[in-house]
């Protein structure tokens, strides 16, 4: 069986053939490992190994990681799930990402309670597939809502998000990842701080590397399925 080593190793390979492959620098895209109902053991066997980027999606279970994980100081924490308003303060005071803001109203609660001395690096999550169901902003919305998002001081907009629909054939894939593109570049043309296009999962990296990620957001290839 694998260690969190060698499978972090593994799906760091996978990223940068990925990247030459689409002909783009093998260092251009980040691994933010998504350590979600994981145990803190298994992030510090991630951090031995070299990973500083992790993804939590539940308030609660990722403050207590963060407590426990204090003395590790170049951990860069992520928030990648759904915002509940009443845990915004536990959010701003904790990550430096937040990866899923869909509503104006939940970005200003971060903006006015994250500390004034930093910023807090967000990206905005964009329903491509206009699921029911799912989180996110229309293609049609990302624009203005963007506009709104960049007034705010304590916030910098760094880019989008995206959670494809599951299932779906590679041509349908390869479609929303190709809109996903197009929207990014749109967006950098108006904000030269937008850097960042968080999309692919341990399924579907590759794709999303050639159609333009920054960030892949890795956790079963990682950690294992969840149990």
């Amino acid at each position: 069986m694998e260690t969190i080593a060698e499978r972090l190793k593994s799906a760091y390979q996978t990223i940068k053939q990925s990247a030459v492959d689409a002909h783009r620098p093998p260092n251009s895209v980040k691994l933010l490992a998504v350590s979600k109902t994981k145990p803190v053991s298994d992030i510090v066997q991630a951090y031995e190994a070299g990973q500083r980027l992790f993804g939590e999606n539940y308030v609660q279970e990722a403050v207590s990681k963060i407590q426990a994980l204090q003395d590790y100081h170049d951990i860069e924490w992520h928030f990648i799930g759904p915002i509940q308003s009443n845990k915004t303060k536990l959010v701003a005071e904790n990550f430096s990402w937040v990866h899923s803001i869909d509503r104006l109203k939940t970005v200003q609660r971060l903006n006015d309670q994250h500390s004034a001395h930093k910023t807090l690096n967000v990206c905005i999550q964009v329903n491509v597939d206009n699921e029911t169901n799912k989180a996110g902003l229309a293609v049609t919305e990302v624009l203005d809502f963007a506009q709104q998002v960049a007034q705010l001081r304590n916030i910098t907009l760094r880019g989008l998000m995206c959670i494809p629909k599951a299932n779906t054939s590679a041509e349908e894939q390869q479609q929303s990842f190709a809109t996903m593109a197009g929207l990014f570049s749109q967006l950098r043309a108006l904000y030269p701080e937008v850097d960042t296009l968080s999309m692919g999962m341990s399924d579907d990296m590759g794709l999303a590397i050639r159609h333009g990620s920054t960030m892949v957001r890795i956790g079963t290839a990682i950690f294992g399925h969840r149990a």
